[in-house]
């Protein structure tokens, strides 16, 4: 029993190590590479434009700096009119998980909303909340909530 175990462990992990985003190499061989490569580099582009905003205490409101971001990546959306994105909104910790959920939502779609007056379509544009689930910065004080009040655009996969 102990050896079938163990071999169906070895299957497992031989399975997972094997999956991943292939490209074709040379000689008909593949070998696995970072998702952003895969994609052409587009999400390395994406970071470059800047792919997060941050906003004020219990607000989503957009300051002019979030708006300067924003026409940045609305160029680079309309650059790349075969991808789609998402963007997440985020708040810090403070404040109950409902109230965030909802903030970080409220923060997402003031994005989505600046993107499509700029021509972005809305069709490409999902939103979502983690409210304060995912902080970028660990820490209870206001330079850690200032990094985690922020929506950021991804690339859809």
């Amino acid at each position: 029993m102990k050896r079938f175990l163990a071999t169906a462990c070895v299957a497992v992990l031989l399975t997972a190590c094997s999956c991943g985003n292939k490209v074709a190499g040379s000689g008909g061989s593949s070998s696995v590479v970072p998702a952003d490569i895969a994609m052409g580099g587009a999400s390395n582009e994406l970071n470059k434009v800047g792919d997060r905003l941050f906003f004020a205490f219990d607000s989503s409101a957009l300051s002019k700096e979030a708006k300067e971001t924003l026409d940045k990546q609305s160029s680079f959306m309309k650059q790349n009119a075969n991808n789609r994105f998402v963007i997440e909104g985020h708040t810090d910790e403070r404040g109950t998980r409902e109230y965030n959920l909802a903030l970080g939502e409220r923060r997402a779609h003031s994005s989505k909303h600046y993107l499509v007056q700029k021509g972005v379509s809305a069709d490409r544009l999902g939103t979502v909340s983690y409210g304060k689930e995912r902080p970028a910065v660990q820490g209870h004080d206001e330079e850690a909530w200032k990094q985690n009040r922020r929506d950021v655009t991804k690339i859809a996969e």
